[in-house]
């Protein structure tokens, strides 16, 4: 028997040797950015999403309130990791979304207006995000906003993540416009946003990591447009958005694989619905269309050739050793029995 044991705990140090390396760590990567469920209590009116772009897995989120504060969840657990409490602004009316830009600054939008022009202007929040995830309070700097047209209800803003513009949705029943800021924001002076396209009802936006792709979520459906020289390149493409009842947010991942979409309400769901095709496109505001495509079904695995086709064959590889190591075993076994 001491034989066998011999046998089998050789085979089980060649299968640790054979497989690949990283394995456990990758394991762990992969339960980031999959469907999660909000688990602060805290946060009952997510209104807004946007991936970290310095920490991998984590999505900031706030209250539709008027309290200055976001939230850093971490999509491995749904729990809260970090607090941010805004310093330097005044009172939030109304924040319905949140965007990243490329210099890892935090764009927050305070332009909900639900009687549809009693405010002749909106705010924009903007602060490095953190280097350490806690509970923290960071000055943010304050840009007055108002739209050339006149003023707007908005649940979308937008950070073009190569070239810092922003850009708003506005929300109306019969179809919202879409608006882009100037070319910089100043805190000096109010920043007019102008009119450059039409988008149906809208409750949140965001362009994908490469800047070619812009999604726009509504309560009902969702759509993805390419981007062109700083304008939708495209009709849109439907996206597979899940019913999420008070539909709220959406953002891509960050590696812009898959699309993950939230909602209001205490202990509200993440969901992700990942994409197909999802090479990069040349992007920035100068790019051609991005890779649109057809969505996969929530929870569906990562999308693109780092993850099926290096997995499938990798995965092929480890399946024929660890087929050929048992036949060993089996025999090695049978050879010992037969001795003892």
């Amino acid at each position: 028997m001491r034989t066998a044991l011999r046998v089998l705990g050789t085979a089980a140090l060649v299968l640790l040797a054979a497989a690949p390396a990283g394995a456990a760590d990758t394991t762990i990567a992969a339960d980031a950015d999959r469907d999660f469920t909000v688990e602060d209590p805290r946060i009952t009116e997510s209104s807004g999403l946007a991936a970290s772009r310095a920490h991998p897995g984590i999505y900031w989120t706030h209250n539709d309130q008027d309290a200055p504060l976001i939230y850093g969840v971490d999509s491995r657990t749904g729990k809260t990791v970090a607090t941010l409490t805004m310093k330097g602004v005044g009172t939030p009316r109304d924040m319905e979304a949140i965007s990243v830009g490329p210099d890892g600054d935090i764009y927050v939008g305070d332009i909900g207006d639900n009687l549809d022009g009693s405010w002749d202007h909106v705010w924009i929040y903007r602060f490095p995000e953190p280097e350490r995830l806690r509970d923290q309070t960071v000055r943010a700097t304050q840009y007055d906003v108002r739209y050339a047209d006149g003023p707007r209800n908005a649940e979308a803003l937008m950070v073009h993540p190569k070239t810092g513009r922003v850009y708003i949705a506005s929300k109306n029943e019969d179809g919202g416009g879409l608006y882009a800021g100037p070319a910089r924001l100043d805190a000096s002076r109010t920043n007019v946003f102008r009119r450059i396209g039409e988008v149906p009802w809208v409750t949140d936006g965001a362009f994908s990591p490469d800047g070619g792709r812009l999604v726009l979520r509504g309560y009902l459906l969702a759509k993805e447009y390419a981007w062109k020289d700083g304008r939708l390149g495209d009709d849109g493409t439907s996206v597979g958005a899940p019913f999420q009842g008070q539909a709220e947010s959406v953002t891509y991942t960050a590696d812009g694989s898959a699309l993950m979409f939230g909602a209001e309400g205490r202990g509200s769901r993440v969901v992700r619905v990942d994409r197909d095709g999802t090479a990069p496109s040349p992007g920035g505001d100068t790019a051609g269309p991005g890779t649109s495509g057809t969505s996969k079904p929530p929870g569906a695995g990562p999308a693109g050739p780092s993850a099926t086709g290096g997995g499938e064959q990798g995965n092929f590889a480890l399946g024929v050793v660890v087929l050929g190591l048992a036949t060993v075993v089996v025999v090695g076994l049978k050879r010992v029995f037969r001795r003892d």
